[in-house]
């Protein structure tokens, strides 16, 4: 095969030293003490914020948050929302961030919220899509996971020990994939990679789960995301990201099966919310608003039943 990555021979999974030489690539190019923990910081006087856990790589620097609404009450529901299980999407770290500054004290009233902001920090600086062991957190969420940053936040997650309605995890896809993270998985594991073949969606769209679909409320979210930017059309074969569009800017995964985020808890109702940031119609500031939302799509929706 005809070399793709810089990293590896095609053909062959990469062993240690690979690895090794991927990380010593990775370099940090911004602050998750300055963008995410001062935001955090900030927060403090209207809200709960608990310290679940640190990353290992280094502690001092990468603490991980959850941020809670106050005085949850037995009888309203709960809504989880996630960000930042791939620390290069930036909107899913800063919406969430954002929602909770402007806009979260609509809903606190009618439902107990809990936010984790920034799953992956050490991701979040390095922009990247794996930690530091080339392993992805957002296939991770499984019994033994590989990535620490999976396995604390389903331990946090679990200590709640309350069921949630609603999972809202928020995610972009970005140019990058294509000419980064989709070369630098095939390379990892020894397959072939065809640029050509690779399709980045321009616009938002949704990712439901095919074993426990809601497509009312996918379209709710929808609705409410195109008032801030446009939505993804479905490729000339009928697909985003290779996946069959069930509604306009919806596709579904198994999320359990393939061990992602959205799958971690048995809510009733979720969603995996996909900006484009690289998109000429849209700026770092809509993609943010996209998130925010997207969010109150999905409350509103709950709201409404």
């Amino acid at each position: 095969m005809t070399p793709f990555y810089p990293i590896g021979t095609p053909g062959q999974p990469w062993g240690e030293d690979e690895k090794a030489q991927w990380l010593a690539s990775i370099q940090p190019q911004r602050s998750y003490r300055d963008e995410v923990i001062n935001k955090i910081d900030a927060l403090r006087a209207r809200y709960d914020v608990a310290q679940y856990g640190a990353l290992s790589y280094d502690s001092e620097r990468y603490p991980l948050f959850a941020i809670k609404s106050r005085d949850w009450q037995p009888g309203r529901p709960k809504v989880l929302i996630t960000g930042g299980v791939h620390g290069y999407e930036t909107s899913g770290v800063q919406g969430a961030l954002a929602f909770l500054d402007t806009t979260a004290a609509h809903y606190t009233g009618q439902f107990d919220l809990v936010v984790l902001p920034c799953i992956s920090p050490w991701g979040y600086e390095v922009i990247n899509r794996w930690n530091p062991q080339c392993v992805d957190p957002n296939r991770s969420f499984k019994p033994d996971s590989p990535s620490e940053e999976a396995a604390a936040a389903m331990a946090y997650v679990a200590s709640l020990g309350v069921e949630f309605a609603a999972h809202l995890d928020l995610h972009e896809t970005t140019d990058s994939d294509k000419t980064e993270f989709r070369p630098a998985l095939a390379a990892r594991d020894g397959k072939p990679f065809d640029v050509s073949k690779e399709g980045i969606p321009d616009g938002f769209y949704t990712v439901d789960d095919s074993e426990r679909a809601s497509p009312a409320f996918q379209k709710a979210i929808i609705d409410a995301v195109r008032q801030v930017t446009h939505i993804a059309p479905a490729d000339e074969n009928g697909l985003i990201i290779g996946a069959p569009v069930e509604q306009e800017g919806v596709i579904n995964y198994p999320k359990k099966s393939l061990f992602l985020c959205g799958g971690m808890t048995d809510a009733r109702y979720v969603t995996t919310t996909e900006v484009y940031p690289d998109s000429p119609k849209a700026s770092p500031e809509q993609c943010n608003l996209a998130q925010i939302a997207a969010i109150r799509g999905a409350l509103d929706y709950l709201l409404a039943q």
